[in-house]
């Protein structure tokens, strides 16, 4: 997908009863009232609530977010519903996203202010990503796609139960009405999915009876006579690519090997979509390899073209950073801390400047900075050698341990941790994966299994009996990496202190809680050596003093950490399922790849763990169960763990 800058919303509020647009020249709603409205037309035009009782999960996308009172009149009457489904996905796709300010006026006056308050509280920068905001527990899950209805629809991997057909007038607005768009639905469409809007325009109608629709007319809103209600129900309904059919479509329950960062991630995100979890590790507690440094950041990237990783690295960033300030608000996580300074040592303030501008990101997204102003943010002194800064508002540092037990704690069901549990082979009888020690008794079994214990998990693959295609897992470089530490009462003695953000460039630095400094880190490839190495220190000092003049103290031998990366050649993590058979011929898309049926990955985290973990599981969740992908299907396509063979069989 092309990204392009956001352009927010103009609104005119001097109409309190109908708020416009003038870009548009036209109302967000009826004067009649917006609840009101959303009441009738859509959740009306769509039999709701009836059509989602007794459903494990149901699927409304509308096309126009706009004020978001559709929204809001869709969660409060799920709310009110005891018979409700257990869980409401409300994807939303807007071109010019209200600003902050303007969704606080636009709903100053709800009638619900509680809803329209916690909607306000996760409100996204307003970025060309795909957004996902949890509510209710994240039994209500809000997901906004910002930019080109036309491009979102084309990029959405979701099954869709009821459409909100939404948008300013057809003669105004005509590209959320595009015959190509609506047609687009049917791929969408789940069966007997419904679809509702306020106009009857005859292009609007013809354009959903070619995706596949029956359409009638029915009694309008106020002072509309008629509005539009529709069924799908197609000659001939187009069949699911093979490598998007749900690896586990109806599974209770998963096992999930690694206690990681990685593992609580994809266990929280299973039980979000109602699977009893056991989450096994080898060693004796949670978060002891890779995820069991006292600190680590998160933050996003930008590039000039706005390519794959910098789109991934963004939307998983600011995934994290809500999350993390959902779960230190409810007192889960330990401490946060917010914002990022990362170094530049070449371009300038300008260049930095121009980039930002050209890509048009937010200030809540990243901002540049000259020196001067990331030495002030920061508190310490920083090298000459720094030519400018880039600032992450939303990036920021926290305790990997601590992310670890808050997810595991803050799950939506319990997640039966097992630690000290050795897992030697894998095996699969009667549709269930079972996980079998060294004396081939039954440690665990369940209807899917995830793989997110990093080098761990790639070596089990090899002992499956039924046999995993050869060759389709790249080369994974293992990599070490150590940190080293500084005791408060260290820095105090040379009348020193930590930085007040954290800051990253060759290396980086982290002030932690009770005062103490984190610094590092080493990459060293290949190497297995887990002994705190005194040369690694000094490798890390002499990193340090790149980023700043500011003398510290060397370490004690026993002062650092030692984990192990695992990185894949694109350096981008492994998430999604294996190939159910060995690869023949040329494969143009990976997605047509049939998968082995409930395994999958999560794993190849590289050394942004924190930056990933948490959005890679919901992607590692709806793949296994079918949910909404909360990545676009180029992201999702750019993660599949079978990318590098669908690559090799092309170039073959």
């Amino acid at each position: 997908m092309k990204t392009q800058p956001i352009r927010p919303a103009e609104v005119d509020f001097s109409d309190a009863e109908a708020p416009s647009a003038p870009g548009f020249g036209d109302v967000y709603h009826a004067r009649a009232g917006a609840f009101a409205q959303a009441r009738h037309v859509f959740l009306g035009g769509n039999e709701l609530p009836q059509r989602w009782r007794g459903r494990a999960r149901f699927v409304i996308l509308e096309t126009g977010f706009g004020l978001g009172n559709n929204f809001l009149a869709t969660w409060a009457a799920w709310r009110a519903d005891p018979q409700r489904a257990e869980r409401l996905v409300f994807l939303s796709v807007e071109k010019h996203p209200l600003r902050h300010a303007d969704l606080r006026r636009a709903h100053a006056r709800s009638p619900e202010p509680a809803l329209a308050a916690q909607l306000l509280a996760q409100w996204p920068a307003l970025t060309h990503n795909l957004h996902v905001l949890d509510f209710e527990q994240s039994r209500v899950r809000l997901m906004l796609c910002l930019g080109e209805a036309r491009d979102w629809l084309a990029e959405l991997i979701a099954e869709v139960d009821a459409f909100y057909l939404d948008g300013f007038s057809p003669a105004l607005n005509p590209d959320i009405w595009d015959p190509y768009l609506l047609r687009s639905l049917g791929r969408l469409a789940a069966p007997e999915a419904t679809a509702a809007t306020w106009s009857v325009a005859r292009p609007v109608r013809d354009g959903l009876a070619s995706a596949g629709f029956e359409v009638r007319k029915v009694q309008g809103f106020a002072s509309k006579g008629e509005m539009s209600v529709a069924r799908y129900c197609p000659r001939h309904a187009p069949q699911k690519p093979a490598g998007r059919v749900p690896l586990s479509s109806g599974a209770r329950s998963a096992i999930v090997l690694g206690a990681g960062i990685a593992g609580a991630a994809c266990a929280h995100a299973l039980a979000a979509q109602g699977l009893d979890v056991s989450l096994l590790d080898s060693r004796e507690a949670s978060a002891q390899a890779g995820s069991g440094n006292p600190g680590g950041l998160f933050h996003g990237t930008l590039n000039p073209d706005d390519g794959l990783h910098a789109r991934f690295n963004r939307a998983a960033a600011l995934h994290t950073g809500r999350n993390a300030r959902a779960l230190l608000a409810s007192g889960h996580l330990p401490w946060l801390q917010p914002g990022l300074l990362r170094m530049e040592m070449q371009r300038d303030l300008a260049t930095l400047q121009a980039q930002i501008e050209r890509l048009g990101l937010p200030t809540d997204y990243v901002q540049a900075l000259s020196r001067e102003q990331a030495c002030e943010m920061a508190g310490w002194p920083l090298s000459p050698a720094v030519t400018a800064a880039w600032y992450y508002p939303g990036g920021g540092a926290l305790p990997p341990p601590g992310m670890v037990q808050a997810l595991i704690a803050a799950a939506a069901r319990p997640v039966h941790l097992r630690t000290g549990c050795r897992v030697s082979r894998l095996h699969r009888a009667d549709e269930r994966w079972q996980c079998l020690d060294a004396k081939g008794q039954v440690l665990a079994e369940a209807e899917a299994l995830v793989l997110a214990a990093g080098a761990d998990s790639l070596a089990l693959l090899d002992t499956l009996q039924a046999g995993v295609p050869g060759g389709l897992i790249p080369p994974l470089n293992i990599q070490r990496g150590q940190i080293s530490c500084l005791s408060a009462e260290q820095l105090a003695q040379g009348g020193l202190h930590a930085p007040r953000l954290p800051l990253a460039g060759a290396g980086y630095a982290l002030g932690l809680p009770d005062g103490g400094l984190v610094f590092g880190a080493t990459h060293q490839d290949g190497d297995r050596d887990p002994e705190i190495r005194d040369s690694d220190h000094q490798d890390n000092l002499n990193q340090l003093a790149q980023l700043s003049p500011q003398p510290v103290p060397r370490p004690a031998q026993a002062q650092g950490r030692v984990g192990w990366r695992l990185i894949a050649p694109d350096r981008l993590p492994l998430v999604g399922g294996l190939a159910a058979a060995p690869l023949g011929g040329r494969i143009d898309q990976v997605r047509m790849i049939p998968r082995v049926p409930g395994l999958a990955l999560c794993t190849a985290m590289a050394s942004r763990g924190l930056s990933w973990a948490l959005l890679c599981g919901e992607l590692l969740a709806s793949r296994l169960t079918g949910a909404p992908a909360p990545l676009e299907a180029s992201l999702v396509d750019a993660l599949d763990p079978l990318r590098f063979a669908q690559r090799q069989s092309r170039q073959g």
